[in-house]
């Protein structure tokens, strides 16, 4: 019989340090016990991974009180499903939140050690892409700060999106291999373990009380193995996780293909299995690609599932009268909407349950986040797919719809188009699975992220769905962690700030109203101004690391950094730089603030026109950056492979924030956020928080261009004006698009960016760019004029941060907890 460890305080010292001396003692200890090396010939590598681990020590005692307080309590809990967690470096972040990084700071410079060469050390978790997956890192910091009883639960990607270069102006794409080095923030469990069934076929019975029942069998297994990483709180001794799965073989090699002397197959049998956790998303331009996606989305749902009832059953046992009461899981996005049918799994078929009882508890535990506008984004699957795959789920996929038209059918009876509408089955040549209409369906509540996001999914993308749930839809803006973006990433402005304000806004981001007081302080705008070009210098450094490019620090920072995509317009950008550029060299007596125009962002690898943007702008780079007759007054840069470090450099230094995305596209956007929460002033459409940002701020303090998302819509389906006759009206426009089609910008081939140029000329463009381009041209001559004023920019910056507390990631939380899930804040 195993022992039993006598009930007693976990963290105590030394594993548990907070002095500077008992801090130095565990790094050295770990150097040791952990490297093996000599502390005295320990590098860089070998001390930050040691304070990493030191770090872990002190987050594991406070999980370890932080899970037995669940148990103990009873808690409901919340599941947080997400297909991508974009964390980041985990030090700096675990120190703030822990309160020990002065006493960091102070025991690595007496071990001998630059604290900012260690954060260096530690590559990006590549465990996600783009907004989604910081948006859901962001809201993990929030759970855990507001004390919610919560868990993250995703993907251990061994190689991540991928790791981009520019070569000659090309994006080229090689693995991301984050984990080459290993990494010390995780815990890898080898329990609780899971077998995730893939393929076979199905065997029905009756069972004991004469119910029809299903068997899933003749199935291909793999094995999902637990990670756990840890995520602070701030301040407050509550640490949650994030449960991360990885794939393994269902056996280390078949003994089956050994039996027919087959070792290649077995081996890649056991590769197969695993590549399910090998990378993420991959190409879903075929239906391999597709079809691996597709079970990766239900690997780490099926056994995440098993992970819930396994922790709901050390109490309710068997009865699952409590189940919507004890669990919340929210989707976010459709990704993880195979949920739906694997809950109802669960229950019939392992559980027996009946059908009723199981979908009631369905729809009560689960709600649903969508993220995008764009219909090619809203998931669908074959349903040949689904079939081959998860067989046993298209089953209940169709009972599903079948259960749910009956109930439209009642409602608006010979309603033939609206049934054909709203049904989970897409009907066609290839019949599909519309994720987003399951997810709805088997959902208590669907939140957009913006209220412009969701009034266009309730009167538009969904509009018939919200007619037949009225009040399930509803809107929670979503909001940035200010520890991560403002307190970590910008650590002068912080101090600056809570030198004068205090330090409760770092919980609390509505005390930066207090900034407002000193907008108008001549000594306090000073000490701003000297932040931001401290900030901007920083950015020149690595600038110049990176590209080779020097820039002037002094130079407006006009910044767009986020995913390239159409929808985004970096293209639009691209106009304005080349507008800019004519100008400057027709007109040199014009007073033309000095610009560096600074992009970033990764093309997916299979989007051409993506990549040829890419391209284009590295393009204009390379003749801009050239000219002597332009000296310093304007710089371009593309800074490749974005990520969350760079993001922390890039937010603090920016002037301009571009975010400039056709009206009616985007969601919300959480870059707008950062960079307004950094001091930049936003350039921007009337599009996804933009305009609750203009709320906020003040129309005074943004600039705002172009149309609304209802006269983009009029203008896609009755032109107004052609984007050929826009060229011939306004000359500027004109000169601009002559320079991409002469062979300006690709060395005399005037036929290079042609896909370009037909697409910014075609009546048909959805994205309307030269429609907007006359206003956004327009509107960055204000800013110009704007920016020369120094003393009024400053202000308007300071009051962009002071009005920037409606979007905390906090808030955004604590409406999902007391609107949706149902559990208490800080509790």
């Amino acid at each position: 019989m195993a022992g039993k460890v006598r009930k007693t305080n976990v963290c105590t010292e030394p594993f548990c340090p907070t002095s500077i001396d008992d801090l130095k003692k565990n790094i050295l200890h770990h150097v040791m016990s952990f490297q093996g090396r000599d502390p005295e010939r320990a590098g860089n590598s070998d001390i930050y991974k040691a304070l990493a681990y030191t770090m872990r020590d002190i987050m594991t005692g406070k999980w370890i009180e932080t899970q037995k307080t669940y148990y103990e309590k009873e808690k409901k809990r919340v599941y947080y499903l997400s297909l991508e967690f974009l964390i980041g470096r985990s030090l700096s972040n675990a120190m703030i939140n822990l309160g020990i990084y002065n006493e960091v700071k102070i025991a690595v410079e007496e071990l001998g050690f630059d604290l900012n060469d260690l954060a260096e050390e530690e590559e990006d978790a590549a465990l996600g892409n783009g907004g989604l997956g910081r948006l859901a890192a962001c809201f993990m910091d929030s759970i855990a700060t507001l004390k919610i009883p919560a868990y993250g639960y995703g993907i251990r990607y061994e190689y991540g999106l991928f790791y981009q270069q520019l070569i000659d102006g090309y994006q080229i794409e090689s693995p991301d291999n984050w984990l080459r080095h290993g990494t010390p923030w995780e815990f890898d469990r080898k329990l609780p373990v899971f077998s995730v069934q893939f393929y076979g076929r199905l065997s029905s019975y009756q069972d004991e009380n004469g119910s029809f029942r299903v068997r899933w069998v003749d199935t291909e297994d793999v094995m999902a193995i637990p990670c756990d990483i840890m995520i602070p709180g701030y301040k407050n001794d509550h640490v949650v996780n994030m449960r991360l799965w990885t794939a393994r073989a269902s056996r280390e090699l078949d003994l089956n293909f050994f039996s027919r002397g087959d070792y290649i197959g077995a081996v890649q049998s056991k590769v197969s299995s695993e590549t399910i956790s090998k990378v993420l998303y991959p190409p879903d331009h075929n239906l391999a690609g597709q079809e691996l996606r597709l079970k990766q989305q239900y690997f780490f749902v099926a056994a995440t599932f098993q992970d819930i009832m396994r922790r709901y059953k050390k109490k309710e046992n068997s009865n699952f009268d409590k189940f919507s009461n004890r669990v919340a899981v929210q989707l976010n996005d459709t990704h993880p909407a195979i949920a739906i049918p694997e809950l109802m799994r669960l229950l019939l078929d392992v559980e027996g349950l009946n059908w009723e009882k199981a979908w009631n508890i369905c729809t009560h535990t689960f709600a649903y986040t969508n993220h995008t506008l764009m219909p090619e984004a809203l998931e669908k699957w074959t349903v040949e797919m689904m079939g081959k795959v998860l067989p046993r789920h298209l089953e209940i996929i169709f009972e599903i719809n079948k259960h749910f038209l009956d109930l439209v059918k009642m409602q608006y009876p010979g309603d033939v188009n609206r049934l054909r509408a709203m049904s989970i089955i897409e009907e066609g040549d290839v019949k599909k699975i519309r994720m987003a209409h399951l997810a709805i369906v088997g959902s208590h509540s669907v939140n957009g992220v913006a209220e412009l996001h969701t009034k266009l999914l309730k009167n538009n993308l969904f509009k018939s769905f919200h007619e037949f749930y009225p009040g399930k839809f509803n809107s929670k803006t979503n909001g940035i962690t200010p520890r991560r973006w403002l307190k970590l990433a910008n650590p002068a402005l912080s101090t600056l700030i809570s030198d004068h304000i205090g330090s409760d806004w770092v919980t609390d981001l509505d005390k930066l109203r207090d900034l407002e007081n000193f907008a108008d302080d001549t000594e306090f705008c000073k000490q701003w101004q000297e932040v931001k070009l401290g900030n901007k210098k920083r950015l020149a450094s690595l600038i110049e690391k990176e590209c080779g490019i020097v820039v002037n620090p002094h130079a407006m920072f006009d910044v767009q950094v986020k995913r390239i995509h159409e929808y985004k317009r970096q293209l639009l950008n691209c106009l304005h730089v080349i507008a800019l550029y004519h100008r400057m060299l027709r007109h040199p007596e014009e007073n033309l603030v000095p610009r560096c125009i600074i992009f970033a962002g990764k093309a997916a690898p299979t989007y051409w026109k993506a990549k040829l943007i890419v391209k284009l702008i590295t393009s204009i780079g390379e003749v801009v950056n050239k000219d002597p007759r332009i000296g310093e007054k304007l710089r371009v840069v593309f800074l490749p492979n974005y990520n969350v470090s760079q993001a922390e450099v890039i937010m603090p230094a920016a002037d301009l924030s571009e975010q400039i995305s056709t009206a009616g596209t985007e969601a919300s956007g959480t870059g707008n956020m950062k960079f307004s929460l950094n001091g930049a002033l936003t350039i921007g459409t009337l599009d996804g928080a933009n305009i609750e940002i203009l709320e906020e701020v003040g129309e005074e303090n943004i600039f705002i261009f172009g149309m609304t998302a209802a006269e983009a819509e009029y203008e896609r389906l009755n032109v107004s004006r052609s984007p050929r006759s826009i060229c011939d009206e306004n000359s500027v426009i004109g000169a601009v698009m002559d320079s991409i089609q002469n062979g300006s910008f690709s060395r005399g081939d005037g036929e290079f960016f042609r896909p370009l140029v037909d697409s910014l000329l075609s009546e048909h463009d959805p994205y309307l760019l030269m429609l907007d381009l006359e206003s956004y041209l327009e509107c960055q001559g204000r800013v110009n004029d704007a920016f020369l004023d120094h003393q009024q920019w400053t202000r308007k910056s300071i009051l962009n941060v002071a009005r920037m507390g409606k979007f905390s990631s906090d808030r955004t939380i604590r409406q999902y907890a007391e609107e949706i899930w149902r559990v208490p804040v800080n509790g």
